[in-house]
């Protein structure tokens, strides 16, 4: 007797003790499995508006209660095989506490289970794990927010650009009619038709007038696109000469080894990315509205920088 007590010490009975935590928090919620499935099946035979009074009298549970039982049997149920240790695949739900159980209901069951990978829950308090839950609804509806917002941004500029195109075609098919009238009343003034010119002159003021208010939409609609530029994650106005030298020895190396296929690939991805790059630069020095072309530069360097990290 003296020899066993000899072998015993305190992490060996923290073992034990923590051994039979881990199995009673596993009959526990599987007990509340087993009971929230037969509350399932009492609700189904218990008349109409009886179902308080018969919890009450018969279980002596509140209603809140019974769902909170009824809601784990329906979305842990099919886990109990984990909770006995018989399932050899996913277990995450073998973690759980009664009270961790009840909190995660709020949890969309196919997010769930990385939800617990993801988190310490044996060190984790009620408390700590239900501001972790508040955390990640947050998260998400901030996402769907920024989401909701882009997507409505998106719909707008397509929208504009949409009208912009239909404009531009208006006006092209208004300035292919003024043309033509033009040469109608040309011909009408050589022939000395007056009363034809008098038609024509007032048709090609109406067909000009048109022209014009159809330009001014064009212009208003640029303005707007303009104030709402794409936002692209953050240019440089000319390639520093030491870049420049670089580019030109890559493109030596490059035209060196023309029998290798993946040189050949990545000599044809760099001279169109040398080419896309050269074309951003006259680009950006055609844009003459300042706030719009500072924006641009920075997406540009912010890109590049992006490059050279990943370099």
């Amino acid at each position: 007797m003296n020899e066993l007590s000899s072998v015993r010490d305190s992490k060996s009975i923290a073992i034990e003790i923590n051994s039979i935590k881990e199995q009673t928090q596993k009959v526990f919620l599987i007990s509340s499995i087993e009971i929230g499935k037969r509350l399932v099946e009492a609700k189904e035979l218990v008349p109409h508006g009886e179902w308080g009074n018969w919890l009450e009298d018969s279980v002596e549970y509140s209603q809140r209660t019974a769902n909170n039982l009824m809601k784990i049997y329906e979305e842990y149920g099919q886990d109990q095989l984990a909770l006995n240790g018989d399932l050899g695949e996913s277990q995450s739900i073998a973690k759980l506490s009664y009270t961790q159980a009840v909190a995660l209901l709020s949890i969309p069951s196919d997010e769930r289970e990385n939800f617990i990978d993801e988190h310490d829950l044996e060190s984790m308090s009620t408390r700590e794990l239900q501001q972790a839950i508040k955390e990640k609804k947050e998260l998400e509806k901030k996402l769907k927010i920024s989401e909701e917002k882009t997507e409505k941004e998106k719909k707008e500029k397509d929208k504009f650009q949409k009208q912009f195109k239909s404009l531009e075609e208006q006006a092209g098919q208004q300035q292919g009619e003024i043309n033509e009238l033009r040469d109608q009343l040309l011909e009408a003034e050589n022939t000395g038709d007056e009363e034809k010119v008098d038609l024509l002159t007032s048709s090609l003021q109406k067909a000009e007038k048109s022209l014009e208010s159809s330009n001014n939409r064009i212009k208003d609609l640029e303005k707007q696109l303009k104030e709402k530029p794409i936002e692209i994650p953050a240019v440089i106005e000319q390639i520093p000469d030491d870049v420049q030298n670089e580019l030109d020895e890559l493109r030596k190396q490059v035209s060196s080894r023309k029998d290798d296929e993946s040189i050949t690939k990545f000599k044809f991805c760099f001279e169109s990315l040398v080419k896309g790059f050269d074309e951003i630069l006259i680009t950006l020095n055609d844009i003459e509205e300042q706030e719009s072309s500072e924006k641009l530069k920075k997406a540009v360097k912010g890109l590049l920088e992006r490059m050279q990290k990943e370099l």
